[in-house]
């Protein structure tokens, strides 16, 4: 989630769901929340990974017209950055 999701109803369906909200709160807000910091910062980890997924032209453009097919290129283009990455120094 993103500081444009920060609103009470998004993060009320967001814990319903099952998912942790780690949104900083809006410095003008009344009663404002915690901030896991740690856990914040590794939400960039995840941002990266997904821009490199997109730097496959078959995942950005999505060429793949049935559900099986797409998520079986995402996880070989998963399984190929993972092996770059071991490789590089």
């Amino acid at each position: 989630m993103d500081m444009a999701y920060e609103g009470n109803e998004t993060r009320g369906l967001a814990c319903l769901l099952g998912f942790k909200p780690v949104v900083p709160p809006n410095p003008l807000r009344r009663k404002p929340w915690k901030l896991n910091k740690a856990l914040y910062r590794q939400r960039n980890n995840v941002e990266r990974l997904f821009r490199r997924i997109k730097g496959f032209r078959r995942v950005f453009t999505r060429y793949d017209k049935l559900d099986v097919l797409f998520r079986a290129f995402v996880t070989v283009a998963l399984i190929w950055l993972a092996l770059i990455s071991v490789n590089m120094p």
